[in-house]
């Protein structure tokens, strides 16, 4: 069985993206982004909901289009329609049993790239596995939560951190079962 894996950044106020989904703030260069790509090389599969990757579409992503090319991806919505998008699988519903069957079919980990509601019914269902943060030494003060509404509150063990130059804290965390 392959982890599930929301690797993230976040701003210290808790949000993955600004009002209007604006990503602005977040580092686009340097140590902690290096860092992050040289752990998505490691992912096989990608999940994410509609709304992150319809934001792709701003980036100049084409609908059906895979954003990761190296990795299956299965983007989650009940109202997405791509007829013909043979670069990428839309699933209409999530439930813990599908999560199992991912988790036991995939070739390494799993990469949740997104986004907040998404996450947020993820961590609801108890499949997240492992928390990766980007901390950004930001504050947005509204956007994208980082889970969404969910109010669900998993114990958390820390298993690594690292402090960087700029102010960043990359941290991850095993999500305890409860």
């Amino acid at each position: 069985m392959h982890p599930i894996i929301y690797d993230v950044a976040v701003s210290i106020d808790g949000f993955i993206s600004g009002p209007d989904g604006d990503v602005s703030q977040f580092a686009q260069d340097g140590p902690v982004v290096e860092a992050y790509f040289a752990r998505l090389a490691r992912y096989a599969t990608a999940i994410m909901g509609r709304e992150t990757y319809e934001f792709s579409y701003g980036f100049g992503l084409k609908p059906g289009e895979n954003p990761y090319k190296s990795m299956e991806t299965l983007v989650f919505s009940r109202s997405m329609d791509l007829q013909g998008a043979d670069e990428i699988s839309v699933q209409k519903a999530i439930s813990a049993g599908l999560f199992r069957d991912l988790k036991a079919r995939a070739k390494g980990p799993i990469y949740l790239c997104g986004g907040g509601d998404f996450a947020g019914s993820l961590l609801d269902l108890g499949v997240i596995d492992i928390l990766r943060l980007k901390r950004a030494p930001i504050l947005l003060g509204g956007g994208v939560a980082l889970f969404g509404s969910s109010a669900t509150a998993p114990k958390l063990k820390l298993t690594e951190s690292q402090s960087y130059e700029n102010g960043y804290v990359y941290q991850e965390f095993a999500v305890l079962p409860n």
